[in-house]
């Protein structure tokens, strides 16, 4: 349509058009959101924990009445998914869950009319470590939250307007805000708003009617590997501490260490309890791969330290790098593991299991003794 005859068209007549164009376009774009959204797969996991899968790293969440929790938040082009995704299910459930029969919201008929209720916000974020994969999501998905009063329960809390909580070792927060070597530091929104640098933290209160514990892993996948146990559902998300996929992926240059990597599956193991010879009992999701139980998570350790094992018998006899790929040492799990393509390669793994080892660095020479 020319300049000149939109000129002369009456306003009305404009203003008719653009509500027709936009009546096309909207639903359109809504419909390629939904669609995006709904390539993202919930698995339930038990009780009010679920898995999200498709958006980067595997997503754990917890949905019920004081709100939504997740471990990690996936890749940043995923969160209007994620999100979505969450919405979609909250829906789900509040159609599917009678409301509580001891709350103050039961002691009128309010609860009974047919009133569709708004979601309830992300409350906490909690981030197992500092990579993109992970955390990608947070500042969307942290705006799009509220905490329960703000930071100050006592004075002003005009700061639960802010977003939810974003919780992590404090090594996350040193990771993310640091300039070395030229990094940019992530948006202060992105960023934790409450780290914890003990062994342990737990939330002050039950959320979702149970107890939610972080256990920091050091120097395994990075130096601030958080493991966050669901323990009334008895689920654990152990961020890439485990994965079902690949071989360990073991970040040297962020303080990650095979060694460590062992002490954390060895740890996982020490929280399980199986429901009979292995099986059932404690679940486990995994940073990448399948829902696990402690059977899947004590096959993985036993590997890794066998492989291990493997390498350090080589740095020990002073070999160097090539020298033990050239020994193939994971040659008989990499028709599970293995990879010569892709973000985590075989290679890679034996180079980082080398190095972290000690592997690479000159031997210390001693004086010989005195000969008698």
């Amino acid at each position: 349509m020319s300049a000149q005859v939109v000129a002369t068209l009456p306003r009305a007549w404009l203003l008719l058009i653009a509500v027709v164009a936009l009546s096309i376009i909207a639903p359109r774009a809504l419909a390629a959101q939904q669609a995006a959204s709904e390539q993202l797969q919930f698995l339930p996991v038990r009780g009010n924990i679920y898995m999200l899968q498709g958006a980067g790293a595997n997503i754990t969440v917890s949905i019920g009445r004081d709100g939504v929790l997740m471990v990690d938040s996936g890749l940043a082009s995923m969160g209007n998914q994620v999100l979505a995704a969450i919405r979609r299910l909250q829906n789900q459930l509040d159609l599917r869950d009678k409301p509580v029969g001891w709350g103050a919201e039961t002691r009128s008929s309010v609860a009974d009319r047919n009133v569709e209720s708004p979601a309830k916000p992300i409350r906490y974020i909690i981030n197992t470590h500092v990579h993109a994969d992970h955390v990608g999501a947070n500042e969307l998905l942290r705006r799009s939250g509220m905490t329960f009063t703000g930071g100050n329960v006592t004075g002003n809390i005009s700061d639960a307007t802010e977003g939810g909580a974003i919780m992590a070792h404090e090594a996350v927060l040193v990771r993310m805000t640091s300039t070395t070597g030229g990094a940019t530091p992530v948006p202060a929104d992105a960023q934790p708003t409450d780290t914890y640098y003990t062994d342990t933290m737990k939330l002050s209160h039950f959320f979702n009617g149970e107890g939610v514990q972080l256990i920091h892993q050091p120097a395994a996948h990075t130096d601030g590997d958080t493991l966050v146990w669901f323990r009334g559902s008895d689920v654990i998300a152990a961020g890439d501490v485990f994965s079902t996929t690949t071989y360990p992926i073991i970040d040297v240059k962020q303080g990650g260490t095979i060694n460590g990597v062992v002490q954390g599956l060895n740890r996982i193991l020490r929280l399980s309890i199986a429901e009979f010879r292995t099986e059932g009992g404690t679940l486990v999701v995994p940073g990448h791969g399948r829902l696990s139980d402690s059977a899947d998570v004590a096959y993985y350790r036993d590997m890794v330290t066998i492989l291990r094992d493997r390498v350090q018998a080589m740095v020990a006899k002073g070999m160097t790098l090539e020298q033990v790929k050239a020994t193939k040492p994971t040659a008989d799990y990499d028709p599970r593991y293995g990879a010569t393509t892709g973000p985590w390669t075989t290679d890679q793994f034996v180079e980082a299991a080398y190095l972290s080892l000690g592997g690479g660095k000159p031997t210390p020479r001693t004086a010989p003794g005195r000969s008698k």
